[in-house]
């Protein structure tokens, strides 16, 4: 695992934000503990991130999150990082991110401030502020939060429910402080996540490894930013897949 995340150029001493299904690694014989480990020393120069959203477990029926009982459903390696080793999460009922590492505290400390759930205050935010990559362990591009980012920054009003559906939520520290978090909900859209691949790849911007059977993907944080923004400033909708988009994989 380390040797794919040098083959992809991933800076020790930055910050990454790392997507996983750890299933397929399980599969061909890892353990969970030895790959947090790897990860976790690998970026002991710099900070690990990652996502440990919880939308299925708060929602209007359930309105309170707690930032270290809440679990997360973004997969065993998310959930195990999160109770075991970061040192924070930010505070958010349904988007939350946990770090570890130098810049842990500026990623997440700001998510609660604003009432999208990927804005410029979230982690996914302050990692193309940061410089940050996003490496994708096995799963493909629509696992990419990032680019629910891209939408809050260039059109909002398009992605996301309209600000008087916002909902308003409970949200405990670790420290036991609570704080009330509005939120507007990203709206169920088909989406065509794929062609920021296709963007990127092109000009040098998109790396790949294999890891014994599975595809590690990686690309900087600001890269995809920029296009993305490019993209919706020429059309607003360009992200709201055709028929057949959604299911291409790549």
């Amino acid at each position: 695992m380390k040797r794919a995340l040098e083959r992809l150029g991933i800076p020790r001493d930055g910050a990454v934000m790392v997507h996983s299904a750890f299933r397929r690694f399980a599969a061909d014989g890892y353990g969970l503990d030895e790959t947090l480990e790897a990860l976790i020393d690998y970026m002991a120069p710099g900070t690990l991130v990652i996502p440990t959203m919880s939308w299925r477990f708060v929602k209007t029926t359930d309105t309170v999150f707690d930032e270290l009982k809440t679990p997360c459903n973004t997969g065993v390696l998310a959930e195990t990082f999160r109770t075991r080793h970061a040192t924070h999460r930010s505070l958010h009922p349904t988007h939350s991110a946990a770090a570890l590492g130098k810049a842990a505290a500026d990623i997440t400390g700001s998510h609660h401030l604003d009432d999208t759930p990927c804005s410029d205050l979230s982690p996914f935010g302050k990692l193309a502020w940061h410089d940050g990559w996003v490496v994708m362990f096995g799963i493909t591009m629509d696992c990419c939060t990032l680019v629910h980012h891209v939408e809050e920054k260039a059109a909002p009003d398009l992605y996301l429910r309209p600000p008087e559906q916002a909902e308003t939520y409970v949200c405990t520290r670790r420290n036991g402080e609570q704080v009330k978090v509005r939120l507007r909900r990203h709206l169920f859209l088909p989406r065509d996540y794929y062609q920021f691949q296709d963007m990127l790849a092109p000009e040098g911007k998109f790396a790949t490894a294999m890891l014994d059977n599975s595809v590690v993907r990686a690309f900087r944080a600001r890269d995809l930013v920029a296009k993305g923004i490019e993209l919706l400033k020429r059309r607003p909708d360009a992200i709201i897949a055709r028929p057949g988009q959604r299911f291409r994989r790549m």
